[in-house]
Formats: structure tokens, C-alpha cells, sequence
């Protein structure tokens, strides 16, 4: 048997730990704030790890939270998609979309207006994760997948190569490759170990600056937690210009200085050995049209 904590705190932690809040976690659970506090509780005891670092007006997870929360939150994604997928009452079209969590909140999700004004008739569903789905097994009809591939037994095509480059909180007033002396260096951890990442060693090697290793700087396992920091002026961070396209436009934040470093390539992926279905066609044609308008 396996040796699990009761799934009510699991469930407890997840929905706290996304929403930064026992509040909000208790709002979507239909639960008081308190029962979130003690499903917590018992889950700390259980573990023997503090999970939450209790803030006055908010929750930030401590190391070990950190460790777990993308465990749930990927388990909990994957047991929605394949309850949707068991739902046989289902009469509207729908494509199932998977792609990279950061990719999906700060690329994908915003387009989608885009994709229900051309097909009111086909619904999506999109589903995050940085575990590449079984897409044999009918867990999703395409996939948004980064790397350099090969992706065997898969169609695949490029959609546009990413580049990294500084990008900090105009607050901080950075202005040259200087100020990365005096300023906290936001980094997340790369799920993948390769060689060509695009990482702060990488970027000062690309820049012609003797590497240093960061003091005082902020890393996390999860990239959108890292562009978050940044946005919040907690530090400068090298991330991924294609997905902060918006944030930069609209002045959240600014690109100090380069240079900008190549990062690997975003493919869009499906079965092999099929024909894919009109709404599955649909969707391949909008996500080629909205890459081909990447900037």
C-alpha cells in the first residue's frame, strides 16, 4: 500500500499554495480558512517540514513546499485531463492543447480570444504542465513542446525559436552590465540540464564579463515564479524575451541592455500515424498564424 497523507490536505496545500493564500484556497474549496489551516497543519506534521512561511497578509512556501507544490500541482492537472477525457456527453468540438506552464500563462493563454472569434464552435482545453504528456494515449491532440527535439514517433514542426535577455523592474533603474554587481540575479532551475540553457553563465560568457557567481540571488524551481520576482522588483532576471513580449511593451518591464542569447526552440507536436480532425486542424493553423506573428 502506499504510504500517502489524507488527499483533503493535499488538496488543501495545492489550492493554498497557487493562490498564495488560505483564504483564496478556502474560497475555492467551499471551506472556511480555518479547515485550510488545520488540513496544512496536519500535512506539516506528516512530513516534519514547515510547508508555508505564515506572512502577515499572505503565504509564501518555504524550501520544501517549493519541492512539493509541482509535484500536486501536475498530479491534479493530470487527474482533471483525464476525468475531461472520460466524459463521453461531450456534443461541442474540442482540442486539448499541452504546453509548458510558463508557456501557456504568458504566450498561450492570451491569444485565445484570437482563436474564439475564428471558431466560436470549437472549444479548447489547455492543459499546463512541464511534464511532457502521453500523447499516444490520447491525452491531448497537439502540444507546444521546448527543446531541440528529436520528438520520435511525433509530428513536429518549429514554431519560433526563443531568446533570453536581462530584464528587470523599471523601479530598479538598471542601466548597464555594471549594476548586475549590486543587484540580486533572479535564476530558475531548467528541467533539463543542457549545455546550450540559457543561463547567467551562458549570458556573461555571450556578454565578454568574467562570470560571478551570484550572492544574495534568488532561485526557483518554477519559471514563472522567477518572472514574478522580477516583476516585482526583487532582483533582474535572464528570461525569455518571447514570452515577456507584452510585459515589455507595455513598460513592466525593461531590457537594460544585451545581449540578447539564443534559447531552444518551441515545436508544435502530435501523433504520428493519423489524420488529425477538422477542429485539431483548426487549432494547428491558428497557433502557425500566431507564431508567425511573433515578434
Amino acid at each position: 500500500m502506499r504510504r500517502l497523507p489524507p488527499l483533503s490536505a493535499l488538496r488543501a496545500f495545492e489550492a493554498a499554495a497557487r493562490r498564495g493564500s488560505f483564504k483564496l484556497a478556502a474560497d475555492e474549496l467551499a471551506v472556511t480558512p480555518t479547515a485550510i489551516s488545520h488540513q496544512i497543519r496536519s500535512l506539516e506534521e506528516y512530513t516534519g517540514l514547515a510547508l508555508f512561511d505564515r506572512q502577515v497578509r499572505k503565504v509564501v512556501l518555504t524550501e520544501a513546499g517549493q519541492a512539493l507544490y509541482p509535484v500536486l500541482r501536475d498530479g491534479f492537472n493530470a487527474f482533471e485531463m483525464v476525468l475531461q477525457g472520460l466524459d463521453k456527453k461531450k456534443t461541442r468540438r474540442v482540442v486539448t492543447i499541452s504546453a509548458t506552464n510558463a508557456f501557456m500563462a504568458r504566450w498561450l493563454a492570451p491569444r485565445v480570444a484570437r482563436f474564439r472569434r475564428l471558431h466560436p464552435d470549437i472549444d479548447l482545453e489547455l492543459h499546463a504542465s512541464d511534464q511532457a504528456v502521453d500523447l499516444g494515449a490520447d491525452h491531448a491532440d497537439l502540444a507546444v513542446r521546448y527543446g531541440r527535439g528529436p520528438y520520435p514517433g511525433m509530428v513536429s514542426e518549429a514554431l519560433f525559436t526563443d531568446s533570453f535577455a536581462p530584464l528587470a523592474s523599471p523601479a530598479l533603474g538598471v542601466a548597464a552590465p555594471a549594476d548586475l554587481a549590486t543587484l540580486p540575479l533572479i535564476d530558475f532551475k531548467w528541467s533539463r540540464q543542457h549545455p546550450l540553457n540559457p543561463t547567467w553563465k551562458n549570458w556573461f560568457a555571450a556578454a565578454g564579463l568574467p562570470w560571478r557567481a551570484p550572492k544574495g540571488g534568488l532561485r526557483f524551481s518554477d519559471e514563472g515564479h522567477a518572472i514574478q520576482a522580477a516583476l516585482a522588483g526583487q532582483g533582474i532576471a535572464l528570461l525569455s524575451l518571447a514570452l515577456l513580449a507584452d510585459e515589455i511593451a507595455a513598460g513592466r518591464l525593461v531590457r537594460p541592455f544585451g545581449p540578447a542569447i539564443p534559447g531552444h526552440t518551441y515545436h508544435l507536436v502530435r501523433s504520428a500515424g493519423h489524420t488529425p480532425a477538422p477542429q485539431v486542424e483548426a487549432a494547428l493553423a491558428w497557433l502557425r498564424s500566431e507564431a508567425a506573428s511573433q515578434p
